[in-house]
C-alpha cells in the first residue's frame, strides 16, 4: 500500500490529516510529489533526490500510522498484499478485527 509520505519531513500525510485535495503538489522529474507545506516544498527544491532517497524506504503502519523502516516492522500479509506494522501487539490485533477500515484510511 502506498501511502503519502511528505518527501522533506517524511510524515505520512494521512496521519497529518491530510487529504490528497489539500496536500501541496510539486512535480520533480515527471513524477507529482504530496507534501504537508509550502515549507516541505521549499526545502525539497533545494536538494529533491536526497530528500526523495531519505524517505524511499518508509512504510507506514496502518493502525498507529508511525512512518517507521521495514527493518524495524513486523510484515503480514492481508490477500495477497504485504502489510508492515510497527511492532506493537495491538495494532496487528486491532487491524484483523476491522481490516477494510484501516486499508481505506492508510490509502489516503
Amino acid at each position: 500500500m502506498n501511502t503519502p509520505i511528505c518527501p522533506t519531513c517524511g510524515c505520512s500525510l494521512v496521519r497529518l490529516g491530510i487529504g490528497k485535495d489539500e496536500a501541496v503538489s510539486y512535480h520533480h522529474n515527471g513524477e507529482e510529489h504530496r507534501f504537508c507545506c509550502e515549507g516541505c516544498v521549499d526545502l525539497f527544491t533545494t536538494d529533491p533526490e536526497q530528500y526523495l532517497q531519505d524517505v524511499s524506504n518508509l512504510v507506514v503502519c496502518p493502525v498507529c500510522l508511525g512512518e517507521k523502516l521495514p527493518e524495524l516492522t513486523i510484515e503480514l500479509d492481508h490477500y495477497g498484499m504485504t502489510l508492515h506494522f510497527c511492532r506493537c501487539p495491538h495494532c496487528a490485533e486491532a487491524f484483523e478485527k476491522n481490516p477494510e477500515h484501516y486499508l481505506n484510511r492508510l490509502a489516503g
